[in-house]
């Protein structure tokens, strides 16, 4: 079994991503950690790709993947959401359920034989995207939001995003086996949605494009 192959030193390079993105967002620079994860999630894409389009699936990689997103996906956006959250209260520590729900998404994904064209329970990079967000979010509405109403927020989403990742809810896999408007309605029209909030309102859209495919998954199977 080949251990170097090109999709699992991209998937390496995610991690890379995941572990600087740590120590940035320890030594308070948020910003820098969500561009990590940005880059976490581009590198997560492409190793999957590159993967399917070589023909070099391996258990490995898959094993690898899954502890690559572990770090970037899961354990990152958490310490994020712990120094984000301006409180020396013990239920600061709420911040760290994604990380501990991540781990058993994770899990969870690497055994059940369902996970391919539909996901069940939302993905661990939609949790990390939006985390990513909310240091752009504050830093543009800093002093509209009133440190109480912050933690509030970023408690209710840590506890909300946490049950998701491992409900047995059905959700929209945006991968495309081919291109045509007809069997790919819903997801061109969340991705079309979606590039709309993002020009119109820019990183606040992310949160919104969460909701926004709940939503779109919840429909698309009804």
């Amino acid at each position: 079994m080949k251990v170097f192959t090109i999709p699992n030193f991209i998937t390496l390079l995610n991690l890379v991503c995941g572990i600087v993105g740590i120590i940035e967002t320890m030594e308070g620079r948020h910003e820098n950690a969500g561009y990590l994860i940005l880059m976490a999630l581009v590198l997560d894409f492409l190793d999957g790709f590159i993967a399917r389009l070589t023909k070099s699936y391996s258990d490995i990689g898959k094993q690898l993947d899954s502890l690559a997103d572990m770090v970037s996906f899961g354990v990152l956006p958490s310490l994020m959401l712990y120094n984000l959250w301006d409180s020396s209260e013990w239920f600061v520590y709420i911040s760290f359920l994604p990380a501990l729900f991540s781990a058993l998404r994770l899990a969870k994904f690497n055994i059940d034989e369902r996970q391919g064209d539909t996901f069940y329970g939302i993905p661990t990079p939609a949790n990390a995207m939006t985390v990513a967000a909310f240091p752009f979010i504050l830093k543009d509405n800093e002093g509209l939001l009133s440190p109480h109403t912050i933690e509030i927020a970023l408690g209710v989403y840590a506890v909300v995003i946490s049950i998701l990742m491992i409900a047995d809810i059905p959700m929209m896999a945006l991968k495309f086996k081919e291109f045509s408007w007809t069997n790919n309605k819903p997801k061109f029209l969340f991705l079309i949605l979606s590039l709309g909030l993002l020009l119109l309102t820019k990183l606040v859209a992310i949160p919104l494009i969460l909701i926004l495919y709940v939503g779109f998954s919840l429909f698309s199977k009804s």
